[in-house]
C-alpha cells in the first residue's frame, strides 16, 4: 500500500472515518479546466463543481454520493457553431474490496454500473473526470440548427426523393400503376 498519494485530490482509504462521512468539494482552477475541456474535445467549460461524501458501507466498503454541475461549450454537430449545455447530475458509486472482475472474452454488462473495486486511494477527481464524459451530450444541435438535404446521383440522372426511398414506396407505386383500391373490391 503506497504512502505517496497518486494526485492531491486522492483520499487513502485507511485514513477516512468508519464512523462518520468524509466530505469533499472539487472546483478546479482555470489551468486544470483547460486541460480537460482539451482532454474531452470541448470547445470550453465553466462552473464545474463536483461535491459528495465518501461514507463506510459495512467494515470494508465505501459509498461516494456526489453532485456534478458544469457548463459545457460543445461545436454544433450541423452548424459547428458553440453549444452551452449545463449538466447537473446526481452521481454515486460503491466501492468494494471483494470486488472481482470477470475475465472472460464475452461476458453481460452488469446491471448496477456503479460498483468498483476499492483499492489502497479514493480519488474523487478521478470519479468527476469520468462522470463529466459520461453526462456529455453526445451531438450537441444549436437552437436554429437545421440539416439541409443533400441529393448526389450521376449527371444527367433524377436524384431519389426521400419519398421514393421508403422501403414500400415502389409497392404504393405499383399498386396505383394497377388501378387496384382494396376498399372498392
Amino acid at each position: 500500500m503506497a504512502a505517496t498519494p497518486p494526485s492531491d485530490t486522492s483520499l487513502r482509504v485507511a485514513a477516512l472515518s468508519q464512523k462518520a462521512p468524509t466530505t469533499f468539494a472539487l472546483r478546479p482552477a482555470a489551468p486544470e479546466l483547460a486541460e480537460l475541456a482539451t482532454a474531452l474535445e470541448l470547445t470550453g467549460l465553466r462552473k464545474l463543481a463536483f461535491e459528495g461524501t465518501l461514507e463506510p458501507l459495512g467494515a470494508r466498503d465505501w459509498h461516494l454520493k456526489a453532485r456534478l454541475g458544469a457548463t459545457v461549450v460543445q461545436p454544433c454537430v450541423v452548424t459547428l457553431d458553440p453549444v452551452s449545455t449545463r449538466i447537473d447530475i446526481d452521481v454515486m458509486r460503491t466501492f468494494l474490496r471483494d470486488y472481482t472482475d470477470i475475465d472472460a472474452p464475452e461476458v453481460e454488462m452488469p446491471e448496477d454500473d456503479s460498483v468498483e473495486p476499492l483499492g489502497a486511494w479514493i480519488d474523487p477527481a478521478v470519479v468527476m473526470q469520468e462522470e463529466l464524459a459520461l453526462a456529455l451530450p453526445a451531438y450537441p444541435r444549436a437552437a436554429n440548427a437545421e440539416a439541409g438535404t443533400i441529393r448526389v446521383t450521376e449527371p444527367g440522372k433524377k436524384p431519389m426523393s426521400d419519398e421514393e426511398a421508403r422501403p414500400f414506396a415502389g409497392l404504393a407505386a405499383l399498386k396505383e400503376q394497377l388501378g387496384g383500391n382494396d376498399d372498392e373490391r
